[in-house]
């Protein structure tokens, strides 16, 4: 008796021991929202015969296979392989460039066995790894690490933004600058990372008056007000303090941004660009234009007010007044058939996921594991602000798709490996002893 009861005992713990500590209710969140994102994408489809909330979820359980496969695999051999990893990214970036087919004004997709891939979206987790990797072994508390890991990320960043693919890059920023603040960097040294790229935008406001030098270099006082106090930052931050060297080039540095910033809004980008740039700002300067998607986006889900319509009852989702509903702008057919109510239900289920993130970095077992967590979090927190964002009209359409819930197969299983990897760091995390 004692032996037929003890095999059962032994079968079981070894089935479970593998699953121990996953986070189930990180897991378990991410799956909730591929299975609503579903719903919705076949609302916002109904009157148009189409099936893409079947392939949502086929990605989505594939994805979720992929996940769990990763969770039962130790991370720390992806040490090893970081190279490896790093260079097939490029390779396939590469490869778009050569071989890739595009859409919608961008060449960013390779088909393979029929199906159109994107692989910038898998260079996102290719970059947290190859980047956890390198500041596992050397913080971001020297300049030189700082260096280093801007200059592995700006190949890929390079490919991507050629492409060309302005929203993934940004999300290649966020992911980099997330996992650098994590890794010990000194928060001045982020901040005048960002500088060049807000003094740009700085320059072009000419609140309350406009500073002629010239009559090609004409500039608002705020940019002059921010390039002084970066230098002062740079001076305090920087270890370069010979003839306050550190402070000088970092004001030189924000006026040459500002002044590239102003040379490329005259005369590099396009009117229709700088109309998709501004458009959130004063959307009823161009509303059958540029900002055509934003306003049909904010009546929507102003529309929704506090309950909602009801599934498949949103006059403007089932109108097909709001384009790319199905990917961008899926959080607008939630505010309209689910009002404020179903937004702040979207909303928390966010928080609890980048809530599960946060609390694996802080626990994880090494530097490696807890970078990962933090890359995967920027990643996720970065893409949910600008989508939601532009869905309301606080930010201008980037095209970046809202994780689980917007439809992209790519994406999908991008999303979802990465979660497997931070249910790796959280399953193989040291365990509890009793």
């Amino acid at each position: 008796m004692l032996l037929k009861r003890s095999i059962p005992k032994i079968r079981a713990s070894s089935w479970v021991k593998p699953w121990l500590q996953v986070d189930w209710l990180l897991l378990g969140l991410p799956v909730a929202l591929t299975i609503f994102g579903g719903i919705m994408i076949r609302s916002t489809e109904l009157n148009q015969g189409l099936t893409d909330w079947w392939w949502h979820w086929l990605m989505g359980g594939i994805g979720l296979m992929i996940a769990l496969m990763f969770a039962r695999s130790r991370y720390e051999t992806l040490i090893q392989w970081h190279w490896v990893t790093y260079g097939i990214i490029n390779i396939s970036l590469l490869a778009v460039m050569i071989v890739g087919h595009s859409a919608k004004g961008a060449q960013r997709w390779i088909s393979i066995l029929g199906i159109p891939v994107q692989p910038s979206e898998f260079a996102k987790v290719g970059l947290i790894i190859t980047l956890a990797a390198l500041l596992h072994k050397r913080t971001a508390s020297s300049l030189d690490s700082v260096f280093r890991a801007l200059a592995i990320t700006a190949i890929p960043w390079g490919l991507v933004f050629l492409q060309p693919d302005l929203a993934t890059s940004l999300v290649f920023g966020a992911i980099v600058l997330g996992m650098l603040y994590w890794a010990n960097a000194n928060p001045g040294w982020l901040i005048l990372m960002l500088s060049p790229a807000i003094a740009a935008i700085l320059f072009s406001i000419p609140w309350p008056f406009t500073i002629a030098l010239s009559q090609d270099l004409t500039f608002g006082p705020l940019g002059l007000i921010w390039a002084v106090a970066m230098g002062l930052v740079g001076f305090w931050t920087l270890p370069w303090h010979r003839f306050a060297i550190s402070g000088w080039g970092a004001w030189g540095l924000n006026m040459l941004g500002g002044e590239l910033g102003l040379f490329v809004w005259n005369h590099i980008l396009k009117d229709y660009q700088k109309d998709r740039l501004t458009s959130f700002i004063n959307p009823h300067a161009d509303p059958l234009g540029a900002a055509y998607h934003q306003i049909q986006s904010r009546i929507a889900i102003g529309a929704g007010e506090w309950w909602g319509w009801g599934l498949n009852r949103g006059p403007m989702t089932q109108l097909n007044f709001v384009p790319e509903q199905h990917t961008d702008f899926i959080f607008s057919a939630v505010g309209e058939e689910f009002g404020f109510a179903g937004c702040l239900v979207v909303l928390f289920i966010f928080g609890m996921i980048c809530q599960r993130l946060l609390y694996i970095a802080q626990t994880a077992k090494d530097n490696f594991g807890s970078l990962l967590a933090i890359g995967v979090l920027s990643m996720v927190v970065f893409q949910m602000i600008v989508n939601i964002g532009m869905t309301v009209g606080l930010a201008p359409v980037a095209g970046i798709p809202l994780p689980w819930l917007s439809y992209g197969r790519s994406a999908m299983l991008t999303n979802f490996i990465s979660i497997g990897l931070v249910e790796s760091v959280a399953n193989f995390r040291q365990r509890q002893k009793y």
